[in-house]
């Protein structure tokens, strides 16, 4: 089991088709975006516990279920060709976000969530070293993790090759790239974004079509990861006219 915490993220597991085992609710809330939680558990035939705040705290791994956690089936993992398909029923080019060792699980949520806004097809991430889908990361995506198909794949540089053989062009993130506003972003697109200190790896760099970065006029010269990656995927889909 994981667990998903929070009203709005518990709300969204419930609108998807999350495998949602029991909701846990503070006895002493009673607001009306929890009454909203029990009715839609009611709907879905879901097991409804009240319980004391102490519980849903020693349960909560973020410390801020707002009086509610979901006990969930641990997430299902994704194959590549699942995002790509999900691109072909919806007859659009593909738009695959490629995350090489995040591992902050806060950024991996956050670019989650703004892939899911933005209009992504889905995401890869390592096995390994990397940040995994949790409950925080639930709760940082806003729900977006239940809506986003994201694949698990043991090689990212052998990913890359894989997406290359598909007829995706693979972006890179990275300093020393054409600034976004230049490239024309029209094509099945890979965009890979890389880890919060080192980004992208040396290896991974190499098999990249193309590098972009993002222009700035500011004494810091760096974004946070998911800043980064909420400009980029956001350009990509201005272009793309969402």
């Amino acid at each position: 089991m994981r667990i998903i915490e929070g009203k709005n993220p518990v709300i969204e597991a419930l609108r998807s088709e999350a495998e949602i085992d029991t909701i846990l609710v503070s006895r002493d809330a009673a607001d009306g975006s929890l009454k909203r939680i029990i009715e839609l558990a009611k709907q879905k035939n879901i097991l409804v516990k009240n319980v004391d705040r102490a519980t849903l705290d020693r349960l909560s791994e973020n410390k801020r279920h707002q009086g509610v956690i979901a006990e969930v089936m641990e997430y299902e993992y994704k194959e590549i060709d699942d995002i790509l398909n999900r691109a072909k029923e919806k007859g659009e080019k593909p738009f695959v976000i490629i995350l090489d060792e995040i591992t902050d699980v806060h950024n991996l949520g956050a670019i989650i969530r703004t892939a899911e806004c933005m209009g992504a097809h889905g995401i890869i991430i390592p096995k390994r070293r990397a940040a995994q889908v949790n409950g925080v990361v639930a709760k940082s995506s806003a729900g977006a993790v239940e809506y986003l198909p994201i694949a698990r794949v043991t090689n990212i540089s052998n990913t890359i090759e894989e997406l290359k053989q598909k007829g995706l062009w693979i972006y890179g993130a990275h300093m020393d790239g054409n600034n976004i506003s230049d490239e024309k972003f029209d094509a099945p697109v890979g965009l890979v974004i890389g880890s919060e200190g080192f980004g992208i790896g040396r290896l991974v760099k190499e098999k990249c079509d193309t590098l972009v970065k993002i222009p700035m006029k500011g004494k810091v010269n760096s974004l946070n990861a998911s800043c980064a990656a909420s400009i980029i995927i956001y350009e990509i889909m201005k272009q793309r006219g969402f």
